[in-house]
């Protein structure tokens, strides 16, 4: 009896580590308005549970994590995307709304629930509307027992990195998405920020090793950052372990993340400025008042003086394509399927600037993709049922896809993938124009989620389709999404009628084990009226037929050009103006003309 006697201890003793290691994170969020004022001027705000900025959500690798939303804005529709996490088995937890989600209305309630398997630096935001410049943004730290780093540093800590603008998201996009605004220029943030906040002090004691999980949160602009006086050597880029790369500055675009140690001198006499600065290069205009920078100090002695940040004639940062990951994961060979977008900018029929793939804008489905996906049948794996305006492409179990990226805008665009890391397999360099497939590619390329391509440039991505689910493809800047700069991939849609269910419906899944959608996604949708099955258009019987699809603005007259379209803005206005004056005038009486 002592054999099994000592092998029932082991059991127990197993369990009760595996469940010390591995728990259920739970949160309770109450979305809801609050008053703030980051760079000083008070505004309607964003928040969680009363405050802001919003808590930080905190796993370990293997944690499950459940998060029950309460819609308390009131006015507003909502969503949380956990920006990063490949959502391995729960797809429909991805958060993006009208493509795994219908939007959480005024006093609905949504249950996410996930598990985590990977380590790194993640943040969450809302996914609808533009609405997460507005304050629902957050970190999202993984950690991992297991780091190949874990023995040289002391302390992690967060710094975020943000734009910030005075004004409220839906009226910015309004004015964007105008006639009025026929070039696209997009907004200028008021402010940046760091933690949410300006003027910053981290404490930091002589002689320690701290690694900074870095993470730029913002709407729109990239930020150049760096510790004067200290050189950080990244360690991991997008949840991506790499092979340590000093650097004295890093460039993060909207949604970027980096991790970077940072050892502080033995000399604890004087302090030093970090410094942000948003890249201007992306503004049209840059207005008068505007100060890119933000600064935060690393703080030896409170004593000490804070001391302003000495100027640079030249911002160099660390080239983020020449990093290796950790694991040394080998250039993926020849894709199975090859995908061009051609990223293109231009104006419509209503007058106003839109993005496009392909000469494709974006626009919601009337009925989520991925219920779509999952009410199709053997329709499922044709891109035709998902609706002509949301870019979709299928992808098959384990194929090695390449995304072949050709930017024709003078701009600067972070793309982010859902659902996947990918593999950064070419990058050009500003106006080489489109990619010519003559590039010789790195042994392991530098992988992470979120990569910029440069003005009139291209680059090439790859990754497994190893993950079924409905993932988007989009430029990260907020204003672009609205725009209309997005695609869709369907990844393995029959796998996922196999594993997802839309239980107690029609189109439930023919297998019993399968994951059932939980009724607070359902009830989103029915208390808005939403079907949650058909086609793009909502038709549910004849799924090729899409009359009645959510569409674009139709085309621009031939010959108009934004150019076009401002001349004769101003002249209308000039002729308004001119009919009012000749109105006035011919209203005044004699007595008045001789006045």
């Amino acid at each position: 009896m002592a054999p099994l006697s000592a092998f029932s201890n082991l059991v127990i003793f197993c369990s009760l580590i595996l469940s010390a290691v591995a728990v259920v994170v739970k949160y309770d969020f109450n979305i809801s308005w609050v008053t703030a004022q980051p760079n000083g001027f008070s505004r309607p705000t964003i928040g969680i549970n009363g405050a802001w900025p919003i808590p930080q959500i905190t796993a370990n690798v293997g944690d499950r994590v459940i998060i029950n939303v309460v819609n308390g804005l009131g006015n507003q529709t909502t969503s949380l995307h956990f920006h990063g996490l490949y959502m391995n088995g729960t797809p429909h937890m991805d958060g993006p709304v009208s493509v795994t989600q219908c939007t959480i209305p005024p006093g609905g309630s949504f249950v996410y629930d996930f598990n985590i398997d990977q380590p790194g630096t993640y943040w969450y935001h809302s996914h609808d509307s533009g609405q997460y410049p507005d304050g629902l943004r957050g970190a999202l730290i993984v950690k991992d027992p297991d780091s190949p780093y874990k023995d040289q540093y002391d302390e992690e800590l967060v710094l975020t990195l943000s734009d910030w603008y005075n004004d409220q998201m839906p009226g910015l996009i309004s004015r964007f998405m105008s006639y009025a605004n026929p070039t696209g220029a997009e907004p200028v943030p008021n402010s940046a920020l760091m933690n949410e906040t300006q003027n910053l002090d981290i404490k930091v004691e002589p002689g320690k090793t701290y690694m900074f999980r870095i993470i730029n949160i913002g709407a729109f602009a990239a930020q150049y950052l760096w510790f004067e006086g200290h050189t950080m050597k990244i360690v991991e880029v997008d949840g991506i372990y790499t092979e340590a790369a000093e650097a004295d500055m890093i460039y993060l675009t909207a949604a970027q993340r980096y991790s970077v140690l940072v050892t502080a001198k033995d000399d604890a006499s004087s302090n030093f400025a970090i410094v942000g600065s948003m890249d201007q290069d992306l503004f049209d205009v840059i207005p008068t008042d505007l100060n890119p920078n933000v600064t935060g100090w690393l703080v030896y002695s409170d004593s000490a003086p804070r001391p302003t940040p000495a100027f640079l004639e030249e911002l160099e940062p660390f080239d983020d394509f020449t990093l290796v990951p950790y694991d040394k994961l080998p250039l993926f060979a020849d894709p199975d399927y090859s995908i061009r977008l051609d990223v293109k900018m231009d104006n419509l029929g209503d007058g106003a600037n839109y993005a496009w793939f392909n000469n494709n804008t974006y626009v919601r489905p009337k009925v989520n993709t991925l219920y779509t996906a999952l009410t199709s049948g053997k329709l499922a794996t044709n891109p035709a049922v998902y609706g002509e305006h949301t870019n979709p492409f299928v992808l098959e179990r384990d194929q090695i896809v390449e995304i072949v990226l050709n930017n024709m805008d003078p701009g600067k665009h972070p793309f982010h993938l859902h659902g996947h890391a990918f593999q950064t397999v070419s990058r050009s360099e500003e106006e080489a124009g489109n990619y010519a497939y003559n590039e010789t590619f790195p042994e392991y390329p530098m992988r992470r989620d979120t990569v910029m391509v440069r003005p009139n440039g291209n680059m090439v991505l790859r990754f497994k389709a190893d993950n079924p689910g409905i993932w988007l493809f989009h430029c990260h800047i907020e204003w672009h999404v609205a725009s209309g700069l997005v695609a869709t991939l369907v990844e393995r849609p029959l796998d996922l009628q196999n594993t997802l269910s839309l239980a107690g419906s029609p189109y439930a899944s023919p297998n019993s084990s399968a994951l059932a959608i939980p009724n607070s996604h359902i009830e989103a949708c029915t208390m808005q009226d939403i079907s949650i099955a058909g086609n793009a258009a909502g038709n549910q019987e004849d799924l090729l037929n899409l009359q009645g699809q959510n569409e674009p603005p139709a085309p621009l007259p031939e010959g108009f050009t934004a150019k076009g379209i401002v001349a004769l803005t101003f002249s209308i206005v000039a002729a308004l103006l001119g009919m009012g004056v000749i109105a006035w005038y011919g209203n005044l009486d004699r007595k008045d003309m001789k006045q």
